[in-house]
């Protein structure tokens, strides 16, 4: 292998040049040349877009991926230029599991027809979520990460080609102050000429990059115009298939029974006790406090026999717990909340919620 000598012997020198006077100007024993204003800004507004910009890129990446063994696999695949194996997010695998235990209860009846039409809607969620971080990929991570790994480490070279430039002008400088003869002089004043030019050079070349930052502001407030544009449709997508799944589920009979009573037991004790229905549809929050009867309850101030549908335990002492199936008598108290009232089993009482009743004729 064949080397230059003397430009290896040069590129020696000139990096112990440089190393002596960085050293010195640590050392308080040398001038330093400094950079005018104009380009001192732009290099600190280069730095502070560098900075954000990492933060807000990787924080993108762990909103969109919160999982950080599947970030390194798939970086890992990036690197090796090769697609990663498609896997269900979270949302999917949750709608698979409604949907087999829904089919596995049974699609005629209402609790697994419920959990079917769940598995369905947490699956278009999925999808959804799929497609969002897919476009937050391309119109805004890969920008983000085009600017780091492209434009900034073009600047961070020139700026190093900058540093040097400088180093080596003001070497020139010193070597200059301290030659005497004249023959010296005049060289060290050319190296200085030369220096200098190179060093005014250098200092356009980045600045030119550096006042390119503007451009990259404007390019990634597109960007992040894009990434809202992405969530806005994410989330209405979401809320639109959750309202239509309230609404599904809304027109769904639920037989209210104790989790604590097997179906069996829950008919046998409706069919003991004829003043009570073999099963009721769970209320609505709306329906449940706009129900004529109640409201005929408070009005006539009397008292009225209520079915408990479900259990209830009480929060404090003013209120009074509840039995499934059990029947007490209740009455409205003037300045109650509407969604309560006053419940009385032999000499307990308390308050009880509306929604866990059904009052009886």
């Amino acid at each position: 292998m064949d080397f230059n000598v003397k430009r290896l012997a040069a590129d020696a020198g000139t990096f112990l040049s440089r190393a002596v006077q960085f050293t010195e100007e640590k050392l308080g024993q040398a001038e330093k040349t400094e950079l005018d204003a104009h380009l001192e800004n732009l290099l600190a507004k280069a730095e502070c877009t560098r900075h954000w910009t990492e933060k807000i890129m990787k924080q993108t990446e762990i909103l969109l991926q919160p999982n950080p063994n599947v970030r390194i696999e798939e970086f890992l695949y990036e690197k090796l230029e090769k697609k990663a194996p498609t896997r269900m997010n979270n949302n999917e695998q949750l709608g698979e599991y409604m949907i087999d235990s829904g089919n596995e209860f049974g699609p005629g009846t209402a609790y697994g027809n419920a959990l079917t039409k769940c598995g369905e809607t947490q699956k278009q969620i999925g999808i959804a979520e799929r497609e969002f971080i897919q476009s937050s990929a391309i119109n805004f991570l890969t920008p983000f990460r085009n600017f780091l790994e492209g434009d900034f480490k073009t600047i961070s070279k020139e700026r190093k080609l900058l540093q040097n430039k400088r180093l080596d002008l003001d070497a020139a400088k010193t070597r200059l102050k301290k030659a005497r003869a004249a023959e010296a002089r005049a060289a060290a004043e050319q190296e200085v000429r030369i220096a200098q030019s190179e060093f005014d050079r250098q200092g356009e070349i980045t600045r030119l990059l550096l006042e390119g930052i503007g451009s990259t502001h404007a390019h990634h407030l597109r960007c992040l115009n894009d990434f809202v544009e992405a969530q806005t449709t994410y989330y209405a997508q979401c809320y639109q298939y959750m309202v239509d799944l309230q609404k599904q589920l809304g027109s769904f009979p639920t037989t209210l029974t104790s989790n604590n009573n097997q179906n069996s037991s829950s008919s046998a004790q409706s069919t003991s006790d004829p003043s009570i229905p073999v099963s009721s549809s769970l209320p609505t929050p709306a329906n449940s406090i706009v129900t004529s009867g109640f409201s005929e309850l408070r009005a006539s101030c009397g008292t009225r026999k209520a079915r408990v549908l479900y259990d209830y335990d009480a929060a404090d002492s003013s209120e009074l717990s509840l039995l499934a199936d059990e029947v007490i008598t209740v009455y409205s108290v003037p300045g109650m909340d509407t969604d309560w009232l006053m419940g009385e089993r032999g000499t307990q009482k308390g308050r009880v919620p509306i929604t866990y009743l059904e009052l009886l004729n």
